[in-house]
């Protein structure tokens, strides 16, 4: 599947579907036409179905609006989760239509089965740059503010997380009905463009340290509370290495997931099998739970990072 993510070629663009109103301010045509970018996250599992099969979904999503889109790869992460990055450039328009056409893929499927009674309300989760920020907030918070009452969309902007060094993004999460996030996508996208120094990153827009896909996470006096004490197995050879952490028993939901579906898509993310021991199975002389990780030395790496990733980011939270 890795040969479909990387490029593809670009088509004219598609009329719009939409009927939403300009922004306010009405953003000049220059601004209009001038290329552009947007990045947002999405879950390892949900960017199979966005690619397609053979790469046939996104390239009819491109043909369709006339927008780049590209993926970060398998291992590729933002920084504190495990979800992938998924980038969308070209004009405000083309990218609109595609990142509308990617949304309403996943939402067809996350909703399949559901009753069309009530209109489903989701995250869209925007990765935009710490110095774009400001003019998404406005004097006082009065652009935010605005941006909320015209789209009826819920806007949250993360604080900055100076855990992770080196990473000057922040989430821009939106909450709403499908037509309420297109709309505050609309708003924001278009003050963005209005900012020189938000196009400079289009260039890198997977580029995060590379020190996230190689941490070690065994500390030096043994394991600690909430922290992962890392414990080589003695039975391994070359093609099935195998690795036990322990983590916090009150974190182990967070690597567990609604139903699964977190471990699973640190499972196929990394390639590794990861078993969790029993409740009341503790590593020796603390309560930690024992998550055992086994395959390449590679796999089981890229899954431990995932793990603490999603350990440690809690652990900030709750000293916040």
């Amino acid at each position: 599947m890795e040969s479909t993510e990387s490029s593809y070629v670009s088509s004219p663009e598609a009329p719009r579907r939409r009927s939403s109103p300009p922004p306010p301010k009405s953003p000049t045509s220059d601004t209009m036409e001038k290329p552009t970018y947007v990045r947002f996250l999405v879950s390892n599992a949900a960017a199979g179905s966005v690619i397609g099969k053979g790469g046939a979904t996104i390239t009819d999503f491109q043909s369709q609006s006339g927008a780049r889109i590209q993926l970060s790869r398998n291992h590729e992460f933002f920084p504190g989760t495990t979800d992938r990055i998924i980038m969308i450039s070209g004009t405000i328009n083309e990218i609109l239509k595609a990142v509308e056409l990617v949304l309403t893929k996943l939402l067809n499927e996350l909703y399949s089965e559901e009753s069309d009674d009530v209109e489903p309300r989701t995250k869209l989760r925007l990765i935009v740059p710490n110095s774009s920020c400001g003019g998404i907030i406005g004097k006082q918070g009065s652009t935010i503010k605005s941006f909320i009452e015209d789209s009826q969309a819920g806007i949250k902007i993360s604080p900055q997380d100076n855990n992770y060094f080196g990473v000057n993004d922040r989430l821009v999460t939106l909450t709403g009905t499908l037509e309420e996030q297109m709309r505050a996508a609309d708003l924001i996208l278009s003050k963005l463009s209005e900012d020189s120094h938000y196009t400079q990153s289009m260039n890198a827009p997977f580029s995060y340290p590379a020190a996230y896909n190689t941490v070690s996470y065994a500390p030096p006096n043994g394991p600690s509370n909430g922290a992962a004490g890392k414990f080589q197995n003695n039975k391994e050879d070359r093609s099935n290495n195998s690795v036990t952490i322990g983590v916090a028993d009150s974190h182990i939901g967070l690597v567990v997931g609604r139903g699964g579906r977190t471990i699973m898509e640190i499972s196929q993310g990394s390639g590794a099998r990861i078993k969790i021991s029993d409740r009341g199975d503790f590593m020796s002389g603390t309560t930690d739970r024992k998550v055992t990780i086994t395959g390449s030395q590679r796999a089981i790496q890229a899954a431990e990072t995932m793990i603490m990733q999603k350990v440690n980011y809690a652990s900030e939270r709750a000293l916040d």
